[in-house]
């Protein structure tokens, strides 16, 4: 299966949503330009809130969107952007990736996957219930978190619906994603 980008979305202000664009620009480094997430170090309020000098692991965030038709069948409706991604993408399962991955995204740009996107309480907010859905425990107890990977943009370039992506995997051993 052909692996594409099927939505582009980033919002200069800080809020839960993010609106769909024709096409996002990515700054090696930095993130999605104009998106409040871009930067060095962290832009996420309660991580600024931490310690602002940390590096920012999360400039740009994907969702694959095989995750909405998951939750459109738990009666939840979310579509591109909604839940604050910047890259929607089809046919790649994000969530098995290993750290280090690096995802081609189009022709020029390319993120390094650092770990899985860790919800927090305002997706109740957006849709009442909808936590539970993206964030549950495997029988043995395992948190299994299923809302997106994160990544920094090691080469930039713009990104449209419609283009390829093509995930190159790091050397072995991998190392599986955790959150960050």
């Amino acid at each position: 299966m052909n692996s594409t980008v099927t939505a582009v979305s980033r919002n200069a202000v800080h809020s839960f949503t993010k609106p769909n664009r024709e096409s996002v620009t990515l700054l090696a480094g930095l993130g999605v330009e104009g998106d409040a997430h871009a930067g060095v170090t962290v832009k996420h309020r309660s991580r600024v809130a931490q310690d602002p000098t940390q590096p920012n692991l999360r400039q740009v965030h994907l969702i694959h969107q095989e995750l909405f038709t998951e939750l459109r069948d738990a009666g939840f409706e979310v579509g591109p952007g909604d839940l604050g991604e910047n890259v929607t993408t089809s046919g790649i399962d994000l969530l098995s990736l290993p750290v280090g991955t690096l995802l081609h995204l189009g022709d020029e740009a390319v993120v390094a996957v650092t770990g899985l996107r860790n919800p927090c309480l305002q997706i109740d907010v957006f849709q009442d219930g909808l936590l539970k859905q993206v964030v549950g425990r495997a029988g043995d107890g395992t948190v299994i978190r299923k809302a997106g990977v994160m990544g920094v943009v090691t080469a930039g370039g713009v990104v449209r619906p419609g283009d390829a992506v093509k995930a190159e995997l790091p050397a072995e051993p991998h190392q599986p994603l955790e959150r960050v």
